[in-house]
């Protein structure tokens, strides 16, 4: 229970940093990061080489977006504290999550650009910087179910 009070309360606050100031701060993200390897340790042990490789995998892939758009654009395309954010919940929900979990914040994002861009009718709204931390924690929430609902209910 108290690592996913920690788990929760860690999310919440990069969510409202990432919707107020549009960043992830390094002080939030590797708490989070560190608390999914140790929860690993203590309640899931067998689990803790996925939640490894999900750390790695998550910063690795979202590292390669980042410089990959950077060199190529000349800008940033998504910010770093995203690639760390990813590999946190890499940790957390181990490797192989990490597709179910990117796709679902991707389409959460698409779903909020596009209604958006509807209300006011322009196509502005396209252009505009949008933090993508609240739907990699909402993609978190939805993934990691299994951290709430017992897989198994005594009868």
């Amino acid at each position: 229970m108290f690592f996913l009070a920690v788990y929760m309360l860690l999310n919440l606050i990069l969510v409202w940093h990432d919707i107020r100031n549009g960043l992830l701060p390094d002080r939030f993200t590797c708490p989070l990061l560190w608390a999914g390897l140790i929860w690993h340790c203590f309640a899931n042990a067998e689990a803790l080489k996925q939640a490894v490789i999900g750390a790695a995998a998550g910063y690795i892939g979202f590292a390669v977006i980042y410089w990959g758009y950077k060199v190529l654009r000349g800008k940033e395309g998504l910010g770093y504290g995203d690639v760390k954010y990813l590999s946190a919940l890499g940790a957390w929900h181990g490797w192989q999550n990490l597709p179910g979990l990117v796709f679902i914040a991707a389409l959460l994002a698409c779903c909020v650009v596009s209604i958006n861009a509807l209300r006011s009718q322009s196509l502005q709204a396209l252009k505009n910087p949008l933090p993508f931390g609240p739907f990699l924690a909402a993609a978190g929430l939805l993934t990691g179910y299994h951290f709430v609902i017992p897989t198994t209910l005594p009868l």
